[in-house]
């Protein structure tokens, strides 16, 4: 929560008027805790500074949402120092509209994800066991999600979707990223490639480029699948080969000697 300049200065920083204050006291009691626990918590660095007038401390919504978010993962399983390590990956998160390319945003988009919006203990219930600092990291870093107030943004239904399907597949979470780092290289170089027929081939004779995208976007997505489509072909034959081969070489194996 970033101080204003009357707090720069010195002076108590001035609330915002589209949340709801609290004292230490009203806090807890909406929170179902202690005042007690409140403070542990403000101690532990789980909860951002109050504002402060004088010797009063002044919560507010989103110290709420802070709270019932630390609850809702306490009682999924995750420990207090593991709440933290979330907390301070969640701070640390990039902006919505740097992830949805609002900033300097062009009018024109090929893309057509849809983003979801996700509580912290939504996307533990996507996730479970697989919601670790490291893990929220490597979504930050890769551009999978970003932070919104007390809220976290995924950048596309699909891929989060595919994510947690993956997920309950019994892939680890950790793997999934580390693949998608992969998958982005090459979508990458593939986005290049499409992009080099367009300029060389098709802007010069149709410069509007809206209209480019619009008739384009379907072949590229069907080139795409069809490729992947038989190399996922290609790949299952090599693989049941190698299987057959391995059980025939297993059963060719000389038997050990019964007594």
């Amino acid at each position: 929560m970033a101080p204003d300049a009357a707090e720069a200065a010195g002076g108590p920083a001035a609330p915002d008027a589209d949340l709801r204050e609290y004292r230490a006291e009203e806090l807890a009691g909406k929170a179902g805790i202690t005042v007690r626990t409140l403070r542990f918590y403000r101690e532990r660095k789980l909860l951002p500074e109050p504002r402060r007038e004088g010797r009063i401390a002044w919560y507010n919504d989103h110290h709420l949402a802070r709270l019932r978010t630390i609850a809702a993962l306490l009682d999924r399983g995750h420990t207090l120092g593991g709440i933290a390590e979330l907390i301070a990956a969640f701070e640390a998160g990039r902006d919505v509209g740097e992830l949805l390319g609002l900033e300097g945003e062009t009018p024109t988009r090929w893309s057509e994800e849809t983003p979801v919006r996700l509580t912290p203990e939504e996307l533990a219930d996507y996730f479970a066991d697989d919601v670790t600092a490291e893990n929220l990291a490597a979504s930050l870093a890769l551009g999978y999600v970003a932070v919104d107030g007390d809220e976290v943004v995924h950048v596309s239904r699909r891929l989060l979707d595919a994510s947690s399907a993956l997920v309950a597949q019994g892939v680890p979470l950790a793997s999934v990223l580390a693949a998608a780092r992969e998958v982005r290289v090459h979508a990458d170089e593939l986005a290049e490639l499409f992009t080099r027929l367009i300029r060389t081939h098709v802007l010069p004779t149709t410069p509007d480029v809206a209209a480019v995208v619009e008739n384009l976007r379907p072949l590229a997505k069907g080139v795409i699948d069809a490729e992947l489509s038989m190399a996922m072909d290609r790949r299952i034959r090599t693989e049941l080969s190698r299987t057959e081969l391995s059980r025939t070489e297993l059963s060719s194996l000389p038997k050990e000697p019964t007594e």
